[in-house]
């Protein structure tokens, strides 16, 4: 039987809907001042929803509190049917307690195997990170999570909290995370890799760890970690606005040749300092990723990088050898490639011969 869905975008009509017959509910009320006292009417509500196994909760931009989060948590775990969630409870000032107190709850949910957690703008730092994550690594059935934590305070001690428990969830086959504009550092980034590899069964993995000060210890770290994740077919890595330099990126994909099942890879380095040499460099490395077939390159300049027809040129060359590659996006704008460097460019992709679909950027500054 066809579960059918439900929406709601006024708090009255849920509450006064028939709740125990809720299967599939989608409740969407961003910007709706819900303060700790509205949200025990929600949690309340929700609690009685006894037959729901699909939730997706949009209450992001509100006065929720680590009162209100803890509310809401308490009420969640009384569905014991749920195996999909989605919360987006984005900037409610949950701080710590509030991120602890949710992960708690969701621990008791014992049948979730899907979830997208987007607790972003919460000032959770170190500790609620650390301890969110410890609690949902007890939900032992999850196989796909997707996890915002960005904008958060969070450092290198809460890198390495988050991957210790995100260790323990060894069914993971699918995971995202994005920790944008927190502060972990070469160190947390070095910490958090070392858990990752021991999720030996993971094939979908994307790392959105903007602006962090994150150098070359910090990539090459992931590189050596991921070599161990036998079983990755699709990567994407957004390092943009760190620190990272050509040995470095030369480093990560030096060990993703490893990963002999990647077959789509996407990475992100604007606003680096990856340089003419680094980026020869990575070419070189991608030749040794035999079954590559989708790749994305965003080395965009911006305010470092600064790749010259030396570098787009060695990169041309490498790409020549990347017999399978069938479909290539690279955007290079604001770099400084003259004519040389396209042409080379140019002659390089003329000879991929497997290529189907080409995006190409090269916009310069006027």
């Amino acid at each position: 039987m066809i579960q059918q869905k439900k929406y709601f975008k006024i708090l009255e009509k849920f509450l006064n809907s028939s709740l125990q017959s809720h299967s599939d509910l989608h409740i969407y009320f961003p910007h709706s001042k819900i303060n700790p006292i509205v949200a025990l009417s929600l949690g309340s509500a929700l609690k009685k929803c006894t037959n729901l196994s699909n939730l997706i909760l949009v209450v992001c931009f509100n006065e929720i509190g680590a009162e209100g989060a803890s509310e809401l948590g308490s009420s969640l775990a009384k569905c014991n049917n749920l195996s999909n969630f989605s919360l987006d409870i984005r900037h409610n000032k949950l701080g710590a307690k509030g991120a602890l107190d949710l992960g708690s709850a969701l621990a008791n949910c014992i049948n979730l195997s899907n979830l997208t957690l987007d607790i972003g703008g919460n000032q959770i730092q170190d500790e609620g990170v650390s301890g969110l994550s410890a609690e949902l690594a007890k939900c032992s059935k999850l196989s796909n999570l997707k996890l915002y934590l960005d904008d958060n305070q969070i450092g290198a001690t809460g890198a390495s909290g988050l991957g210790s428990a995100l260790a323990k969830c060894t069914n993971l086959q699918n995971l995202e995370l994005q920790l944008d504009y927190n502060i972990i550092g070469d160190e947390g980034a070095s910490s958090l890799s070392f858990f990752l590899k021991k999720l030996a069964n993971l094939s979908n993995l994307t790392l959105n760890i903007i602006n962090n000060k994150i150098g070359n210890e910090g990539v090459s770290g992931l590189g050596f970690a991921l070599t161990n994740c036998s079983k990755l077919s699709h990567f994407i890595l957004n390092f943009s606005y760190n620190q990272i330099g050509g040995i470095g990126v030369q480093n990560l994909v030096s060990a993703l040749a490893k990963c002999s099942n990647l077959s789509n890879l996407s990475l992100n380095f604007i606003s680096n300092q990856i340089g003419d040499e680094g980026i020869s460099n990575l070419g070189s490395a991608l030749i040794n990723c035999i079954n590559l077939q989708n790749l994305t390159l965003n080395l965009e300049q911006k305010y470092s990088n600064q790749i010259g027809d030396e570098g787009i040129s060695g990169l041309s060359s490498a790409l020549i050898n990347s017999i399978n590659l069938q479909n290539l996006t690279l955007s290079l704008d604001e770099n400084q490639i003259g004519a040389i460097g396209a042409s080379n460019l140019g002659s390089g992709l003329a000879n991929c011969t497997s290529l189907q679909n080409l995006e190409l950027y090269l916009e310069q500054k006027s």
